[in-house]
Formats: structure tokens, C-alpha cells, sequence
């Protein structure tokens, strides 16, 4: 369906219910509002993974804003401020009260935001390899740990100058080295599903500069972070900054994932977040 927020439509989807029958009454689930990487990806990265977690918590799926389903808008309001504010502007509109907020790489970027911006809306928060500083360095540095001085130099091109001959390279030597195994064919034919926007992907990478640990103390809601240790472009290191400047932060390491936990340590990490839905 297509929700209008903030002058703009929105692709959201809508998976599992809010009110189940138990018994003699209707027992209302969570809902986790589960924000996509990127930029310039979509909702489509969640499926169909996260649907394990529809019997403990309604899922809200979003394209956001300049992604997706949900591209056509004013390239003016591509940027942090209006992503973050754009999560609760979509709860308002739909009703959601102490959302559960969901945010995967990009999306934990927007998620931290939002949650900077709108303090004590969100009930939790689940940050997976994701950063709160944007530092070239650091993920370059990521990157040749990983796969050696090639794909840092790609890295760096790509990120510096977001050109679409670097965003090529980027793609042909970093991307491997998201995942520490090979990709299986379900996660080929997940990639493939995405509707991407590679105009916003260039433009952002290349021009991100943000800085959101100063606000985080602010955010007073349970958090969960997760990251892999072999994760080049949103490194253990990063996930650690978190944890340490976001007050009651609970910082859970996989040591055999990269940036994409659910495909090499998926029943560990499912195992936690509905725990940590569920409130223990």
C-alpha cells in the first residue's frame, strides 16, 4: 500500500497482525518498523528472513523516501533529517505507538536519527551493522583488512568521489567482501529483487559526513546492537562507538558474519531479537 507522509508516498507493507484472539480477549503484538539499507535499496532486503519474526511483532516494511517503491520526491529532502523524521511521521499516520525500530546499515543511520530527533517515541531500538560516524579512514581501513589493498582503493575512490566508474569497482571488489562465505543462490536472488536507485547510492556515499554519537546520549530507550567482527564497511569498532555512547546499549558480536549477520549466524541472531522484542 502507499502511505503519504510529509508531502511525499511511501511503499509500506504490512505482515503478521496487531491484535491475535488468545482466549477470552485479543492480544496485542509489538510492532517493529524495520528500516532497509542503502540508500538507494529497498524493503525487499528483509524478505523473506524476517518474516520469522511476524508471530511475536507485526512487521511494518517501508521503501524510504528517494528508494524503492517510494522514489518519486524532491531530491532536496534526500537526507538525514527528513529520513528520521519520516519514521515518525509514518507511526503517526498509521497509528503505531512505541514502535519497535529496525534499522540494518543506512537504515540504523535513519533509525538513530530518528530517535535523536524524537526522543522517547521509539519503545526500542535494534541497530544491525550499522554506524553512528561517518569515517572514511576507518572503513577503508575495513575494507583492506578484509580484502587486502585493491578493494581499499576502491573503497576510497568510490567513497570520495561516488563517480559511476568508481561505483562499478566499488561493486566488483568491495561488494564480495561484505560477506566472509560466498553468496548462496537465495542470497543472489535476493540482491536481484532490489529496485534500486544508484542516482541516491553515488550521491550519498560520497557526500555522507555525519556525526550522530553527541546526540545519542539523549535516546533513553533499550537497544540492541549487533555486528559482525568481519564487517568492512560498518566495522566492530563502530558497533562498539554505539554501544559506549548510547545509554543502556546491549552490544552483541558475531565472530563468524560480516556485514550480512542473518546469512552466516541467522538462527543465533533471530534467536536474540525476538528476545528482544519480547522483553528479556
Amino acid at each position: 500500500m502507499r502511505v503519504q507522509v510529509n508531502g511525499t508516498s511511501l511503499y509500506v507493507d504490512v505482515e503478521g497482525a496487531s491484535l491475535e484472539p488468545d482466549g477470552y480477549t485479543m492480544r496485542e503484538k509489538p510492532t517493529v518498523l524495520l528500516l532497509h539499507g542503502g540508500p538507494g535499496h529497498d524493503h525487499s532486503i528483509f524478505k523473506p528472513a524476517y518474516s520469522q519474526l511476524a508471530d511475536v511483532a507485526q512487521l511494518i516494511y517501508v521503501d524510504q523516501r528517494g528508494n524503492g517503491r517510494s522514489r518519486e520526491s524532491d531530491t532536496s529532502t534526500w537526507n538525514l533529517d527528513q529520513w528520521g523524521d519520516d519514521v515518525r511521521a509514518l507511526c503517526d499516520t498509521l497509528g503505531i505507538v512505541d514502535p519497535i525500530v529496525l534499522g540494518w546499515s543506512w537504515g540504523g543511520v535513519v533509525a538513530m536519527n530518528y530517535a535523536t530527533r524524537h526522543p522517547g517515541h521509539a519503545a526500542k531500538l535494534i541497530l544491525q551493522s550499522t554506524v553512528a560516524r561517518w569515517d572514511l579512514d576507518r572503513i577503508v581501513e575495513g575494507f583492506r583488512a578484509e580484502a587486502g589493498d585493491e578493494a581499499a582503493m576502491a573503497a576510497k575512490a568510490f567513497l570520495a568521489e561516488g563517480k559511476p566508474w568508481t561505483f562499478v569497482d566499488f561493486g566488483r571488489v568491495c561488494a564480495p567482501a561484505y560477506c566472509p562465505a560466498p553468496p548462496a543462490e537465495s542470497d543472489v536472488q535476493v540482491m536481484s529483487r532490489i529496485v534500486p536507485n544508484p542516482e541516491l547510492t553515488m550521491s550519498f556515499m560520497s557526500t555522507a559526513r555525519f556525526d550522530l554519537t553527541p546526540a545519542l546520549a539523549s535516546v533513553q530507550c533499550p537497544a540492541l546492537v549487533a555486528a559482525g567482527t568481519r564487517d568492512p564497511i560498518t566495522p566492530l569498532s563502530a558497533a562498539q562507538e554505539i554501544a559506549d555512547c548510547l545509554p543502556g546499549a546491549r552490544l552483541e558480536v558475531f565472530e563468524q558474519s560480516g556485514h550480512f549477520i542473518p546469512d552466516t549466524e541467522g538462527e543465533r541472531f533471530f534467536a536474540l531479537v525476538r528476545s528482544f522484542i519480547a522483553g528479556s
